[in-house]
């Protein structure tokens, strides 16, 4: 079963629904040969300060696969080339008081650059073994 099956990913959704959460994000693992990107969270934003992949809220209407898409490009300005493979999800509260699930893609990019933010105050493209200040999910999303 591809990554990209609406019965795969309405099984994900569904299964988030069931444990109660409140609040869905795609989240795409970007890599360049052995580094991935990190975006870091302006400070003065919810969790300012920590690193993180690009990802966003999982629209109305829009699949897993489409807002992982969209959000990449609004936070980046990078294309998704292909979406390889599902690796996994995390839980964390929200800013409203509810639980919010990342699920999270690795995913190729058609250019690795110009890298345009529009959400985040800086990038960086990291080892997966030398990490600035990420959450312990997100470390263990990419870290080997």
């Amino acid at each position: 079963m591809t990554v990209s099956s609406p019965y795969f990913l309405a099984r994900l959704i569904d299964e988030a629904r069931a444990d109660g959460i409140t609040g869905l994000v795609a989240g795409a693992v970007v890599t360049d040969a052995d580094r991935v990107l990190l975006l870091r969270r302006r400070a003065d934003d919810f969790l300012g300060g920590m690193w993180e992949v690009p990802s966003g809220k999982v629209e109305a209407g829009e699949t897993l696969v489409e807002a992982l898409h969209r959000e990449t490009t609004e936070e980046t300005g990078l294309t998704i080339g292909e979406v390889l493979r599902y690796v996994g999800h995390f839980d964390y509260p929200d800013s409203r008081g509810g639980i919010t699930r990342q699920f999270n893609f690795a995913v190729t990019v058609e250019k690795t650059e110009p890298i345009v933010l529009t959400e985040h105050d800086t990038h960086q493209w990291a080892l997966p073994g030398d990490l600035p200040e990420v959450s312990e999910a997100v470390r263990m999303l990419i870290a080997p």
